[in-house]
């Protein structure tokens, strides 16, 4: 990995003597300010005010504010842009440090003792547009629009959303619009503010918010008292403030992360993945289907494949004819296919959940299977069913990391909270689930009709804070049908951000589609140079464009039942071959595949239906 270059300089007569009750920052640009005063941090966007923060009083009532330029430029190995850079203006207060940077704002506590009472609440007058999910632990829920906190979102089983039920537990992120500042303003200049936080250390636990009518309070989780010592400062809270393409293009979780803690980052390869279980709603104890999808990726060109809970279980069932897991390794291997294996977390849902089990959990085991895996050829692993944003999951994920780390080994935590910067900070982090995706086809039927609408509010959502292991892109149906259309699906694989793409559908459905589906699929990246929002809205639509060297991919869906046409400014691009992945609305022969000679101007896309641009 390129080395981080960061940039600190003193800003000339920024020791400021200030007044005693009030005081002001501003961001490099300009664009954002903020006024601290009478415990409040107030939040403005071009002088219009976004959010109203209630923080520790004494910052707000100093004698002097420290203040100091920030310029920084890194590498990134998997996410939404390779190449990062931000600008800020940090400021030193009261115990607090704010730093105002071009695309929002972060802000965390020092020197206060670990087991204190965090200040910190958001106000969300009633009335506002938001988009939040009710709290659980792995973070699985549905985002719908809402105007009061007066409504319950469940996700999981439960997967209704009924409103008046005084829901008051809500997990990051929190996306909020304020309104609009005149009745002439255009919808793509409406401002949006999305509440998250990020750098999450060995020590802490990570936090979520609990309301009490308008007010939105940050409280973190338990600590255990015989954890990891206490860092002496909180996580950044963070507020990502801008137009909706600011915010989906902002790099600001990872902008104030730690930098890589990994030396040698040449192994660290993402890619697109065969996965078993959504088709089977099953593990992968049979080593002949484990060959079905091995023999998938090689006919598809991709370079991974996944084998899923209950390969410890192999050489118990009669058909292996004694096939284990080292077997199944060693065939993906010879097939030029690299395997990555699936581990239970053992912290989580362990009594009746599939194993392996409490293999990872002590740190002499955790090394000696991770050696196990670099030995027999694994390249990496999926941790699954971890416990929420306690102090000590927290810590035993970086320890996780860590260690797969010493062992040259990638990393998916599946069942886990939402990412939180980590992935700049141990870059062999490909993805995190932390949402409500496909895999739950398997088991709701609930969420069949609920797609279209959650899936084009991801990219405004949980999507912008980090990958995103959802695993996209089914042309057939599972235990429960999808009524998504064919474009919508493949469309997702790019819309959708993760450093490992998990490809849900079965084999015989992905290699029964054209041959410039499968020519796709193969060729697809799980890495971007450039991404850029070019319309949307939440629940509405979504299309983005996403750069890998000089090809782009353009992808868009439409989250309602009903036909859209969408204008597409696409002066940025400029590609001249140009392949179209749309829907044919013919059941029997469901693809448009074209190659038009320009750019469109706009396109029309069917109920719950999507497209695809390659732009070469």
């Amino acid at each position: 990995m390129k080395r981080i270059i960061y940039v600190c300089m003193m800003v000339a007569g920024l020791l400021l003597a200030m007044p005693a009750k009030a005081w002001k920052g501003t961001s490099p640009n300009g664009m954002l300010t903020m006024e601290v005063n009478n415990g409040h941090l107030k939040l403005f966007y071009a002088a219009r005010q976004v959010m109203d923060i209630v923080i520790d009083q004494r910052a707000t009532m100093p004698r002097q504010v420290a203040a100091r330029r920030l310029s920084e430029e890194y590498q990134m190995l998997t996410g939404k842009r390779l190449h990062c850079t931000n600008e800020g203006n940090e400021y030193r207060v009261g115990g607090m440090v704010l730093r105002l940077y071009n695309d929002g704002l972060a802000f965390r506590y020092e020197n206060q003792n670990e087991n204190g009472k965090e200040p910190t609440a958001y106000i969300i007058p009633e009335g506002t547009k938001r988009w939040m999910q009710q709290w659980s632990d792995g973070y699985e829920g549905f985002f719908p629009m809402s105007t009061t906190a007066n409504v319950k979102t469940l996700g999981g089983f439960g997967g209704s959303i009924t409103q008046n039920e005084n829901n008051t537990h809500w997990g990051y992120p929190l996306l909020v619009e304020p309104g609009k500042q005149n009745e002439n303003q255009n919808e793509n200049e409406n401002v949006f503010a999305l509440i998250t936080e990020a750098n999450i250390e060995q020590g802490q636990s990570a936090s979520s918010l609990f309301n009490e009518g308008e007010t939105f309070r940050v409280v973190p989780d338990k600590r255990d008292e015989q954890g990891k010592p206490w860092p002496g400062h909180t996580p950044w809270r963070v507020v990502i403030v801008g137009t909706l393409a600011e915010v989906v293009q902002s790099t600001l979780v990872t902008d104030v992360s730690e930098p890589s803690k990994i030396a040698d980052t040449s192994w660290i390869k993402p890619g697109v993945v065969s996965w078993v279980y959504w088709a089977y709603n099953h593990g992968s104890n049979d080593f002949n289907i484990i060959k079905k999808y091995v023999d998938m990726a090689v006919a598809l060109g991709l370079p991974y494949v996944l084998i899923d809970a209950e390969w410890d279980e192999m050489d118990k069932v009669a058909s292996n004819e004694g096939k284990t897991i080292e077997d199944a390794v060693a065939y993906a291997n010879a097939k030029g296919v690299k395997p990555l294996i699936w581990y239970n977390s053992s912290i989580g849902w362990i009594n009746g959940a599939p194993g392996p089990k409490f293999r990872l959990n002590k740190p002499e085991d955790r090394e000696k299977e991770f050696a196990w895996c670099e030995k027999i050829g694994v390249a990496g692993v999926k941790i699954d069913f971890f416990s929420g944003d306690t102090q000590q999951n927290m810590d035993y994920c970086i320890d996780l990391l860590e260690s797969a780390a010493r062992h040259h080994l990638l990393v998916n935590f599946h069942g886990a909270p939402i990412p939180r910067g980590w992935q700049r900070t141990w870059p062999n982090l490909m993805s995190t689930e932390g949402v409500y995706g496909a895999e739950w086809y398997n088991n709701v039927p609930h969420f069949t009709k609920k797609a279209a609408a959650h899936n084009a509010t991801l990219p405004f959502t949980r999507n912008v804070i980090g990958p995103m292991d959802y695993t996209p892109c089914a042309f057939s149906d599972s235990q429960h049908p999808h009524i998504t259309s064919h474009a919508h699906e493949l469309a997702l694989t790019v819309l959708f951000e993760s450093g490992l793409q998990h490809l849900a559908d079965r084999p015989e459905s992905f290699l029964a589609q054209p041959a410039m589906v499968q020519y796709f699929l193969g060729h697809l990246p799980s890495v971007w140079d450039e991404t850029r929002l070019v319309s949307g809205n939440p629940a509405d639509h979504a299309v983005i464009a996403r750069r890998s060297g000089a090809t782009w991919y353009v992808a868009g869906i439409n989250g309602t039942d009903a036909e859209k046409t969408v204008a597409l400014n696409l002066n940025f691009i400029q590609g001249k071959r140009i392949t179209s992945f749309a829907d044919s609305g013919n059941a029997d022969n469901p693809w448009t595949i074209t190659q038009p000679g320009a750019l469109p101007a706009s396109v029309k896309m069917q109920p719950r239906g999507g497209f695809v641009l390659v732009i070469r």
